[in-house]
């Protein structure tokens, strides 16, 4: 991840080109094409995450009474195609697209906050808990169709998860007696953690996608020189380099 000026912004209806990598959009799938250098090895990353959807949704989920954080679950339920220039980087599976909008900084509404996405063998379900800095609550379970249809589905009670190397907590939601763990790590951070967890959901076990996420760690002042030397900053790009 790189964070780029204005300069390396290109966006039109169907394509958003941030430098040299972009989000392409053809009608049928979306395909992100990457071009980065990898920090703090300096290597070169290239090739493309292809998502297949099988259906697309309008939900739009307010996070926050005011509504100044939207969930938009786009696609719960894709196939995925990633092709990338190392060796065992290639492969097909399942995978989702969403995304969240928001007109304030997430530490600013938010203390902590975990999200789920599990596959199901008719559809997908995902889970939302969050709490606010005002002190209320978040609790959402959704379940969608292989066609995107969106329906209420029974909200499992809250489990524990063992804590990683940086020991931000984690929970997700699983059938009473169900002891969910981690199947898989993806990215433990010092704020974030983002893993594959097995789970159990009306009576089906399941392996998904899970996040944590510590805003109340992400906002102290230790924490952002950290993030500075992580993500590097490139406030100009030259568009006649890259793709």
């Amino acid at each position: 991840m790189t964070d780029r000026g204005t300069e390396a912004l290109g966006l039109s209806q169907d394509r958003l080109q941030i430098g040299p990598s972009a989000m392409v959009w053809d009608g049928e799938k979306l395909i992100v094409e990457i071009d980065e250098m990898t920090t703090p090895h300096a290597q070169k990353l290239t090739g493309t995450v292809t998502v297949r959807p099988s259906a697309l949704t309008s939900v739009e989920l307010p996070l926050t009474e005011c509504g100044t954080h939207i969930w938009r679950p786009f696609a719960p339920k894709s196939d995925i195609e990633v092709k990338l220039n190392r060796p065992g980087w290639s492969w097909t599976g399942h995978g989702y697209f969403d995304a969240n909008f928001g007109t304030r900084a997430l530490e600013a509404d938010f203390n902590y906050w975990t999200w789920g996405r599990f596959p199901l063998s008719d559809g997908a379900a995902c889970f939302y808990d969050a709490t606010r800095r005002d002190g209320s609550d978040l609790a959402v379970a959704l379940g969608f169709d292989d066609d995107g249809t969106p329906r209420a589905i029974e909200m499992p009670p809250k489990a524990a998860l063992p804590r990683p190397f940086w020991q931000v907590r984690r929970e997700t939601r699983a059938d009473p007696g169900y002891r969910p763990h981690q199947v898989k790590a993806m990215l433990d951070a010092p704020f974030y953690n983002r893993s594959a967890v097995r789970t159990k959901i009306n009576g089906e076990e399941t392996v998904g996608v899970h996040e944590a996420l510590d805003l109340d760690r992400f906002r102290g002042p230790w924490l952002m020189p950290m993030l500075a030397v992580r993500v590097p900053r490139r406030a100009r790009w030259p568009r006649g380099l890259g793709r």
